[in-house]
């Protein structure tokens, strides 16, 4: 196994990271320095992401996949729980036809 390194950003808890990159874009903020995206870039920027990421098939198919199963298991959960009625009128009564004995 290679020696690795305790100096570093990378080497830094993810904690210790997030701070320090907080602390940094503050200070960019407070200067003007600072980039902020318009609608129209944020709209460009995720068009791209959607692009790139939807040229992975096999991860796509996975994503529709989660999806189906989680979908499924809903409708399963949903036809296995017991109706519950609120009021004593909204429950279905059956009819059963007595026959008499000379009728």
């Amino acid at each position: 196994m290679a020696n690795r390194s305790n100096r570093g950003f990378a080497s830094m808890d993810s904690n210790k990271q997030r701070e320090i990159a907080s602390k940094g874009g503050r200070a960019a903020h407070a200067k003007g320095t600072a980039h902020e995206f318009t609608a129209d870039e944020a709209r460009e920027a995720g068009r791209k992401g959607g692009q790139t990421v939807s040229r992975n098939r096999e991860h796509m198919a996975s994503i529709g996949r989660r999806g189906g199963e989680e979908s499924g298991a809903r409708a399963r959960a949903s036809r296995q729980q017991p109706i519950v009625h609120s009021h004593p009128e909204s429950i279905p009564r059956q009819v059963v036809a007595v026959s008499q004995p000379g009728m």
